[in-house]
């Protein structure tokens, strides 16, 4: 008898993602479609989006972490705590963040508390919403049309990462005309495209 043993990628015990249905209910939901559709890492890594696993407890010591940093240059670093009692203008900054926007730099977050929503759109303009958990570290690539928000549990803290001097500007959509986006489309739309029309003909 053949056992076939499914190993699970431990960054799925921190971060998950599925397809968005179309409902106008508290945006704090998970909104899943139905019957859910769930998106894999690997497919997020296709448009970009980057995630780790790493240990939330120890940020400071972290050896993975310490690399992750060094590698990508992120010599900035502080935290942010979203919740009604820690963000001032709370309900302003909630909807801000959660109207859909692009960065001309990448989008750093790693969650050591909390829990949140990263939602992103595909190659195709479907919203696929991200979970972030205690420990799930994200990296959203500069033009990706995205947005925020809380979950239902109403609190995450995250450290925050930047090369150089932060640079926090959202641009609302529309903003095609940005270089970010432009060189975005290229890398991970185009990309994609080129290389299903190589595959049909092959």
């Amino acid at each position: 008898m053949v056992l076939c043993l499914i190993m699970m990628d431990p960054r799925e015990e921190v971060i998950q993602a599925w397809y968005m249905d179309d409902s106008n209910e508290d945006q704090r939901l998970p909104h899943h479609k139905e019957p859910k559709e769930f998106v894999s890492l690997d497919q997020l890594a296709e448009l970009g989006v980057l995630s780790w696993k790493l240990d939330a407890d120890n940020p400071d010591t972290d050896p993975e972490l310490k690399k992750i940093r060094e590698e990508r240059g992120y010599s900035y670093l502080d935290v942010c705590e979203v919740c009604p009692e820690k963000l001032p203008n709370y309900e302003e900054k909630i909807k801000s963040f959660f109207e859909e926007h692009l960065h001309t730099d990448e989008e750093i977050r790693y969650c050591v508390a909390g829990s949140g929503y990263f939602d992103v759109r595909d190659r195709n303009e479907a919203w696929i919403r991200v979970l972030v958990k205690k420990g799930g570290l994200i990296i959203l690539p500069a033009g990706i049309y995205h947005r925020f928000t809380l979950d239902e549990s109403n609190y995450i803290k995250a450290l925050r990462f930047f090369v150089g001097e932060p640079v926090w500007t959202p641009y609302n959509r529309p903003h095609d005309h940005l270089p970010a986006r432009g060189q975005y489309i290229k890398t991970f739309v185009e990309k994609d495209v080129a290389n299903h029309t190589v595959d049909a003909t092959a």
